[in-house]
């Protein structure tokens, strides 16, 4: 029973607290090596700092930290593994993009040529679906459960979840429905519950699954049941929440005229292509998934990071304003942009007054069509990689662009290192991601 308990509050602390992270935020032991020495060496000089740990500075730093992570990820997803560079990148293109979105994973791995790898034609007949149990529509202002506490287990991924209400003198349908959905939707269990209304009069409890297809096993991904239950019984069969009336399915698509099936609508082709069934295709119309040719695929890279670039400045243009009360990043990004503005410029990169970046295509094609682009276009390269070093300063130590007040400098050379004074300062040296 205690291992049981256990299990399901390690359960719920895991998928309501655990940050959302992408595959780009897995990294290898030298990555995380590296990660340590860096700390090591910022800490070993450091001044000392008296900090304001009032909700505006933990707020900006997190929103620092986080923004600088997601721009790290855009230009992982936008770069070579192997050479970090946008100019590297192969690019996947789908001929429906209404019908399949496709992303080109061969360099990951290295395993696969990317001068010799096939396209498909790829024809979807069914996209997979998720477990809808959608309850009984009842009169919104009536009420035929007596006044107690009820509960009802939800089973998903082999463990029970019950969940406990009251319900109390004048409560309606629609309250407990509503009560009910917020309930269920943060307990983050693994389903989405919502209300459903059938014209003005009459509402029902919703309860969806995220993930979707048929089960090994054949069982359904979730059960709604009060069979043994704790508290007083009868609320699933009231609010009618333990019939299934959308089974999961499971996605049925061709390869290459050869049919499959598959659990998710995203998955991947031969170990070089990330697609993602948006769609079903149109009878005997199959969808072509591909590589762009060389040129193509450079501009949707850089296409790529100006739009990652503009959302990271524009996010730490709104939390900064929002915090008033530091300009490092500031000056530090004008004094990068103020490095690199000549020379994007005669590519077809321009800095706004807001120091977002604005893309002339023409000119960009003309200049990686003019000679070799890891030459012609090396002061992108140059570019990202110097975005990547401020990118890892912010999330390295977010409380280096807040409102600091030096207490004391370290006596030059002569100093310890202290791995752990990011920690002191930010509580944030170790998370999800680290």
């Amino acid at each position: 029973m205690a291992g049981f308990a256990l299990t399901t509050a390690y359960n719920n602390f895991l998928t309501t607290y655990a940050p959302k992270s992408t595959r780009y935020d897995n990294h290898k032991r030298g990555e995380l090596k590296s990660i340590y020495e860096s700390i090591v060496k910022q800490s070993k000089e450091s001044p000392l700092f008296l900090i304001d740990y009032g909700t505006e500075t933990t707020s900006y730093a997190i929103n620092m930290k986080e923004n600088a992570r997601d721009l790290k990820n855009v230009i992982s997803s936008l770069s070579s593994e192997d050479t970090m560079s946008v100019l590297d990148k192969k690019t996947a293109y789908s001929s429906d993009e209404d019908v399949i979105e496709a992303k080109y994973i061969g360099d990951s791995n290295g395993s696969i040529d990317p001068e010799n790898v096939p396209s498909f034609n790829v024809e979807v007949k069914q996209l997979a679906t998720s477990q809808v149990n959608l309850g009984k529509f009842l009169w919104n202002n009536e009420m035929g459960l007596t006044p107690d506490t009820y509960s009802f287990d939800i089973e998903i991924n082999d463990t029970d979840y019950e969940f406990q209400f009251n319900v109390e003198e004048g409560d309606t349908n629609k309250d407990m429905q509503e009560k009910l959905a917020r309930l269920i939707n943060r307990s983050n269990i693994g389903v989405v519950a919502s209300v459903e209304s059938d014209g003005d009069t009459r509402s029902a409890l919703r309860i969806e699954s995220n993930s979707t297809g048929k089960q090994p096993d054949g069982k359904n991904i979730f059960t709604v049941s009060d069979d043994n239950t704790s508290k007083t019984a009868g609320a699933a069969d009231y609010f009618g929440l333990s019939e299934v009336t959308s089974p999961s399915t499971n996605a049925v698509f061709s390869l290459n005229g050869t049919e499959h099936s598959a659990y998710s609508n995203s998955f991947t082709i031969d170990r070089a292509y990330e697609v993602t069934l948006k769609g079903v295709s149109e009878e005997d119309s199959p969808v072509t998934v591909g590589l762009k040719p060389d040129v193509e695929s450079l501009v949707g890279n850089i296409t790529g990071l100006v739009r990652g670039y503009n959302d990271f400045m524009r996010r730490a243009a709104e939390y900064t304003a929002s915090y008033g009360k530091s300009t490092k990043f500031n000056t530090e990004m004008r004094s990068l942009q103020n490095v690199y503005k000549n020379e994007l410029d005669a590519v077809g990169l321009s800095f706004n007054d807001d120091g977002t970046l604005e893309m002339d295509r023409n000119l960009l094609t003309q200049s990686a069509n003019e000679g070799d682009p890891h030459d012609t276009l090396k002061a992108i390269t140059s570019f990202t990689n110097s975005l990547v070093n401020k990118a890892g300063q912010i999330s390295l130590n977010p409380m280096e662009y807040t409102n600091r007040v030096v207490v004391e400098y370290k006596n030059p050379g002569k100093n310890f290192p202290n791995p752990y004074i990011t920690s002191m300062y930010s509580g944030m040296m170790f998370n999800g991601y680290c």
